[in-house]
């Protein structure tokens, strides 16, 4: 068996010489993974929240117009995030951000003015429902996505910017 011969020059002590991947790239290659799995869970959870205003519709209760804009400014920011993350645009990401955190808070507007808010301050926890207990779960799960999504943003936008000599 032939034992292959290295190349001049290749011994490995020419380590110093090579190139290495800034950290950041790394940093904005994984916080692009993480964003990826963050928006899709912001997408199941506003498929949950479409279903939840669908079946208030469908039970006769109130048109609630909050939950509705919600749910529609909230599906328009997870396009622009995906585009955004995507074509690695800051504006985008920015834009994203602003987006689905004005969705979040009309969800949480909209939680604040149901029946179920007043209930539980008012001890009325037999008169719940489960149809009640959804919403909240959406609603509480919602901010909590948004939190993490607004911190992964910030960081991947800020290793996404190129840096600037003092």
């Amino acid at each position: 068996m032939q034992q292959r011969r290295r190349p001049t020059g290749t011994d490995g002590s020419d380590f110093s010489y090579r190139m290495v991947v800034d950290s950041r790239y790394t940093k904005v290659a994984k916080g692009k993974s993480r964003l990826a799995s963050l928006i899709v869970s912001q997408a199941v959870n506003q498929v949950i929240g479409f279903l939840w205003v669908f079946l208030s519709i469908s039970q006769e209760h109130e048109v609630d117009e909050l939950a509705i804009l919600s749910v529609s400014v909230g599906l328009v920011s997870l396009l622009i995030g995906e585009l955004g993350r995507r074509r690695s645009q800051v504006i985008s990401l920015r834009m994203y951000t602003g987006l689905s955190s004005i969705a979040t808070l009309l969800s949480v507007g909209s939680f604040v003015r149901s029946d179920l808010f007043t209930k539980v301050i008012h001890h009325q926890t037999k008169a719940i429902t489960t149809h009640e207990i959804v919403g909240a779960g959406h609603v509480l799960l919602g901010v909590l996505l948004q939190a993490i999504v607004i911190g992964t943003t910030v960081a991947l936008v800020h290793n996404m910017s190129p840096k600037r000599a003092s």
